[in-house]
């Protein structure tokens, strides 16, 4: 007889709960080597989401480099990414408030950029310091009150001494700039509207004067309009490594002065879309081979690899998802992850495996039958096509169903959507499906990861392909019994808060729904938004205006008229890249319409929610609410959420 408690799927009472998603909760990356001190960028949700330098010396002794008052954050294209560099045990960051470039030395820090005309109007993101430590070099975005943002490549004096000086203008966008072992060259990306750096970029070169702080003779070396490139880096014996996928796949490849080669040729994704600046994917050993980091379902290891494109070794390690890679004495640094392990920063030795923890990214332990490992699954879906996910079945070690009950399916689309969902550990996933939901994490058609035709299809056709993935992996997994057809939901984020709006529109499909500031209208969208997504449509729906109809027809609020499902909403109040009135559009449709909503905005909150209390607050008003429309009663005390037309719930 089985000694577990018989309840409701959704009841189940379970112990991750959203205080406990939060404890810790720390976001890392940017991991960093100078000389044998490592360092890495920490977000701290309980510090209203401050992002702070952390550096662990050799002998163990772990320090915040950025103090209190500062966040070390950029806002360049919004997201931000490459906020601080480091040379010699000196730290130079950007920071939030007013995006000046800021100085830490010995306890004492100090703005090496000046006040901007306007505030917050100048901003510095993936930043490097120079071989001689005279300059910063960075991209930087100008901000004005009556036109759009110029971004530039830049150098600025790492004492303060001078002003900024300009080494490369006149494209739209910029971003890696990297100087060579020698000192004498300098690379760059670079790209323009309406592309975005996944689409197609350009590779630059130029010679470089330190002294005089600036460059001469630019040439584009490879790259257009439909060959993205990321990750320029500069190998130990002079040649220049870049990560293109002019294959198909982001492969590694390489330029030595003659010719570009490549340095593999697989039907593998070496690199990813350049959402954030700064992120890498391998880095270089002491003796010139490529460090690559390979991540294949729920297997990581590291690829050691000349550049001559033989394999020399291959080391295993326990985390299917690895970021920011770094080389670190005889072994490598980076930011790890698995289905049954949260994200960490970790170093591990390439010869002897060897493994050291340096900060885990929450403090939460739980035991193996508390987690629910995914399995991934491939599924057919609209045009002869197919798409992917990650099924979490629910999975709970005092509770079981009642009778034949199947779960309630909790569909998750991804933001971006150029980008891609894993199965490393979720603690916000584990939070449903150990009160008994299943879960789908769709990769739908446009996801990365899958080559550049899987990551293309969606062109043309967003808000069609994307929600007919996630309708198609509901149906999938209601077909195999793993998820009760009648009582689906769906959620998502930015993006994914389009596909999630669009689904409970155009569709009659889920029973409820979830998004979270997600996009309503396209046209608001086409005016409204950020200079770096500012054209992102034109490929994704169509030219605008030329393509002003199909702005039109996909967009849900032009279909109110079809909406009969009850939808929570939640939408920071200080979000620049989706706007609040597109949450504020879409309550009062459902309003008109006397649907059940319920819109929750947050102070404080930008594009995507980084305070804890906020993030508990919007966790659990999304289980309220699903309790309400699905049936069930959650388990635990949870404060009530107000929810327009109540009235027209099921008693």
């Amino acid at each position: 007889m089985s000694s577990k408690t018989v309840s409701p799927y959704g009841s189940w009472n379970s112990p991750i709960t959203a205080e406990l998603i939060t404890k810790g909760g720390l976001k890392l990356g940017e991991v960093r080597v100078d000389g044998s001190d490592l360092y890495w960028l920490e977000g701290r949700p309980d510090e209203a989401g401050r992002y702070v330098v952390v550096r662990r010396t050799a002998d163990g002794e772990t320090v915040d480099i950025v103090p209190e008052g500062f966040n070390a954050r950029n806002a360049v294209h919004e997201y931000g990414g490459g906020a601080y560099a480091v040379r010699s045990g000196v730290v130079y960051f950007s920071n939030w408030d007013d995006q000046r470039v800021y100085r830490s030395e010995h306890g004492e820090v100090s703005a090496i950029t000046g006040e901007p005309a306007i505030e917050r109007g100048e901003r510095y993101a993936d930043l490097t310091v120079s071989n001689d430590s005279r300059w910063i070099m960075s991209v930087r975005e100008r901000h004005y009150t009556d036109k759009e943002a110029d971004n530039e490549l830049v150098i600025v004096p790492v004492d303060g001494s001078g002003g900024v000086k300009v080494l490369a203008a006149g494209y739209d966008f910029y971003s890696s700039p990297r100087q060579s072992g020698a000192g004498d060259q300098i690379c760059w990306l670079s790209w323009n509207h309406p592309n975005l750096p996944w689409d197609g970029c350009e590779l630059w070169l130029a010679d470089f004067d330190s002294v005089a702080g600036t460059v001469s003779d630019p040439r584009c070396l490879t790259g257009g309009q439909d060959v993205s490139i990321v990750q320029p880096e500069w190998a130990p014996d002079g040649s220049l490594v870049f990560i293109s996928d002019e294959s198909g796949w982001w492969n590694l490849t390489r330029w030595a002065g003659a010719e570009i080669l490549p340095v593999l040729s697989e039907t593998v994704d070496h690199g990813g879309p350049a959402w954030n600046f700064g992120f890498r994917t391998y880095s270089f050993s002491s003796s010139g081979e490529v460090v690559l980091k390979d991540t294949q379902g729920s297997r990581g290891c590291f690829r050691t690899i000349g550049l001559d494109g033989r394999e020399s070794g291959q080391l295993a390690v326990a985390h299917s998802s690895i970021a920011d890679v770094t080389v670190f004495g005889d072994g490598v640094a980076y930011v790890g992850a698995s289905p049954t392990s949260v994200a960490e920063v970790v170093s591990v030795d390439l010869g002897s495996g060897e493994t050291d923890t340096f900060r885990l990214s929450s403090s939460v332990v739980l035991g193996a039958d508390w987690l629910s490992v995914p399995e991934g699954i491939t599924f057919p879906t609209t045009d002869d096509g197919t798409a992917h996910a990650f099924y979490y079945p629910p999975t709970n070690p005092d509770f079981e169903p009642g009778g034949a009950e199947t779960p309630p399916l909790l569909v998750i689309s991804h933001g971006g959507p150029t980008s891609a969902t894993s199965a490393s550990l979720s603690l916000s996933i584990q939070f449903w499906t150990s009160r008994g939901f299943a879960v789908a994490d769709v990769n739908y058609r446009g996801s990365t990861g899958y080559g550049r035709p899987f990551r293309d299809a969606l062109k043309g056709n967003w808000g069609v392909y994307d929600t007919d993935d996630c309708i198609a992996a509901a149906d999938f997994l209601a077909g195999r019994g793993q998820a009760d057809t009648n009582r689906v939901a769906i959620r998502g984020g930015s993006a994914g808060g389009y596909t999630t709006i669009n689904a409970l529109t155009f569709h009659d499909r889920f029973a409820v729904g979830a998004t979270y500031y997600g996009i309503a209208d396209l046209g608001v969208f086409v005016g409204d938004t950020h200079k770096f997504e500012s054209r992102y449509l034109d490929s994704l729906i169509g030219p605008y205006p030329e393509s002003k109809q199909l702005y039109h027809d996909r967009s849900a609020i032009n279909f109110t008229e079809r909406l009969s499902c009850p939808m929570i909403i939640l939408q920071g109040l200080e979000d620049k890249i989706v706007p609040p009135s597109q949450a504020e559009i879409m309550a009062s449709a459902l309003r008109e319409k006397t649907i059940p909503f319920s819109l929750i905005m947050f102070e404080g909150e930008q594009h995507g929610f980084r305070q804890s209390s906020n993030i508990r607050r919007s966790l659990m008003a999304e289980l309220y609410f699903y309790g309400r429309v699905l049936g069930f009663e959650p388990a635990g005390n949870i404060d009530p959420v107000e929810i327009e037309n109540e009235a027209a719930l099921p008693s």
